[in-house]
């Protein structure tokens, strides 16, 4: 990540700042602030976060029409809109440049200063970020959004389909109770071969199947046997202990969706076995249709239950189009982009990657960035407070607890019970690692 300097006070409406690379010791960004209505926020310092890629050579950048704007490859995006004073509205127009320090002193090579009638920066706002200028000064409050990139991991055996994993990550545990996020397809089976998990077994936890495409068979040891569809919850709750199995079916020719983990909270860790099934009606909402599979949102409330505050739904979004969401301000969310890109508060996510507000917040804005539908998943809870040891498939408080669930998934124990109807070997715990697994929560609140 970059660091930022301090931006110069302002003679009206300009502003600038000197950001560093962060790989390239010699190279800095300048950049051009045009505060939108107040010359006051103008002089005020200015914030922007630069985020690094180091795989992918891209940069996304917010601009107005018409100005050209050259960035570091290894830049992704700079967030935005970014922030005077802690003040919304003002737009970026960047520059490269060299430099030896990061003193705010202006690089050595030349820049270019523009400034636009306060007019024509509210219709760049508009056209930018989906609001106009006036919304944007009221919506001072919106949140800083924390952007967390996917990593590919194999599904289950020998035979594993590859997952994109959001969460968790080492900067952040959880997201409300929601700890764990894999997003999937779209993959043609007939080439990959689908989605093959044998019986395996959950302790601590419930699992969340939702789908955009396909159909996977759902068989656990309570007894359950059920197809997961698009547009269908299924909620299942292995507190103590449960084992399921998860197998595309012959009727799916391409899977697409996410699976989901929310972890119990201690008085209900070790609760009973359970099933839930949900098919939310969707709602309409602007340029937005929504489809709540848990909690409350767009007016709708999920009858399915849970054991902490949690948010669930599906958001479509038609090509260009906003919606400002009213959610619980005692919520964190999460916000996990399928196809897009889709803009959460201003800052763009990439598909795959998932945005994260703190809880504060009153409203959330949405805005579809591409000329095509656009589909995300919008998660929200309360903060979960405590540290919890996540390894293979089990959920708990220590290392100990963690050793003694292989143990019985190993044995065969009638913890985890017989998963009836799966043609095929139970799937083997992998072994431990040789160091103690230790808890972990989330970084301190900003």
């Amino acid at each position: 990540m970059g660091q930022v300097a301090r931006a110069r006070r302002g003679t009206g409406a300009l502003t600038w700042g000197l950001y560093h690379d962060g790989q390239d010791p010699g190279h800095f960004i300048e950049s051009h602030v045009v505060a939108s209505w107040s010359e006051h926020r103008a002089q005020h310092h200015v914030r922007l976060t630069l985020t690094g890629r180091r795989q992918e050579d891209r940069a996304i950048v917010f601009s107005p029409p018409g100005t050209r704007l050259e960035v570091p490859p290894r830049l992704r995006h700079v967030r935005g809109p970014c922030r005077t004073g802690g003040h919304r509205g003002a737009l970026v127009l960047a520059a490269t440049g060299t430099g030896t320090g990061t003193d705010g002193r202006r690089p050595t090579a030349p820049h270019r200063k523009e400034t636009r009638p306060v007019g024509d920066v509210e219709k760049s706002l508009a056209k930018s970020f989906g609001v106009t200028a006036a919304e944007d000064a009221r919506a001072g409050n919106d949140p800083d959004i924390d952007v967390l990139t996917p990593r590919d991991v194999p599904l289950g055996g020998p035979r594993a389909m590859k997952v994109r994993r959001t969460l968790p990550q080492r900067s952040r545990t959880t997201i409300g109770a929601w700890c764990f996020a894999d997003h999937y397809g779209p993959e043609d089976v007939a080439v990959t071969g689908g989605m093959h998990v044998p019986p395996h077994p959950h302790t601590g936890l419930q699992t969340v199947s939702w789908l955009f495409s396909g159909e996977i068979e759902h068989r656990d040891s309570h007894g359950v046997h059920a197809l997961v569809r698009p547009g269908e919850l299924n909620l299942m709750t292995g507190g103590h202990g449960i084992s399921h199995s998860e197998v595309s079916t012959s009727r799916t020719t391409v899977l697409h969706g996410v699976q989901l983990w929310v972890a119990l909270p201690e008085r209900h860790r070790n609760t009973g076995r359970d099933f839930q099934h949900h098919v939310p009606e969707p709602v309409r909402v602007d340029g937005a249709e929504i489809r709540v599979f848990l909690g409350s949102l767009a007016g709708v409330t999920s009858p399915v239950s849970s054991f902490t505050p949690l948010l669930g739904a599906e958001v479509l979004l038609e090509p260009g189009a906003g919606v400002t969401l009213a959610v619980d301000p005692s919520f964190e969310h999460g916000l996990l982009v399928d196809t897009g890109p889709v803009r959460l508060a201003g800052t763009l996510l990439a598909p795959a990657e998932l945005g994260f507000a703190a809880e504060g917040n009153t409203t959330l804005t949405l805005a579809n960035a591409s000329d095509e539908r656009a589909r995300c998943v919008l998660l929200g809870g309360t903060p979960f407070e405590e540290e919890i040891v996540m390894w293979w498939n089990f959920i708990g408080r220590g290392h100990e607890e963690i050793a003694r669930a292989r143990e019985d998934w190993q044995n065969a124990s009638a913890r985890f019970g017989t998963v009836e109807g799966y043609d095929g070997e139970r799937l083997p715990a992998p072994e431990l690692p040789h160091s103690i697994l230790r808890p972990r929560g989330n970084p301190p609140r900003r």
